[in-house]
């Protein structure tokens, strides 16, 4: 059998003193208000600062206006579980595209990228994967366009900017060779 719990003594509230709108009543506490943020301060440099995911997205967008300025079609697969980033439509012929990007120079020259990551390390990209690989040179705004089968076994890829003391260098041919898409 349940017992009835002890009678509890009755609670009223207290009322409060109305006040203007706009204006807390000067009998309100701290926690009575709602709360407030705190006041906004000034951006810092890493409040400005790129991610290296972030400027690949912006180097990703600034080839699709470069191919579609120069009159290609591209197509963005769903999903990014594919090796390629693009798919760009050169009427003739549909190119698997994957887009690299850079902002720093190594020893005089600026490093890309030329594989994805496994479990294993560093893989190279395969012929079967993708048709160019096109990297974005960013300080300069300079794009190299370079078929798979030139860097296949490669990890990553040395491009001279454009006034190298040494010359244009192994891959000098391919800066802003987009003719290569239209005419293979």
């Amino acid at each position: 059998m349940r017992k009835d719990p002890a009678p509890r003594p009755n609670r009223t509230r207290r009322a409060r003193p109305k006040s203007s709108p706009g204006k807390p009543s000067p009998s309100r506490t701290n926690r009575d208000t709602p709360a407030q943020r705190p006041p906004k301060s000034e951006k810092t440099a890493r409040d400005y600062e790129l991610t290296t995911k972030r400027r690949g997205e912006l180097s990703e967008l600034a080839f699709v206006y470069k191919a579609a300025s120069l009159g290609f079609h591209v197509a963005k697969p769903y999903g990014d579980s594919e090796r390629y980033d693009f798919i760009l439509d050169a009427g003739h012929r549909l190119w698997r595209i994957q887009v690299k990007s850079t902002t720093t120079l190594l020893c005089g020259l600026y490093r890309i990228n030329a594989h994805r990551r496994t479990n294993n390390g560093a893989v190279p990209y395969q012929p079967g994967e993708i048709d160019f690989l096109i990297a974005h040179i960013i300080p300069e705004n300079a794009w190299f366009i370079l078929p798979i089968a030139l860097i296949q076994d490669r990890t990553s890829v040395l491009l001279a900017p454009r006034r190298h003391p040494r010359g244009p260098g192994l891959f000098g041919t391919y800066r802003e060779a987009w003719h290569l898409l239209r005419n293979p």
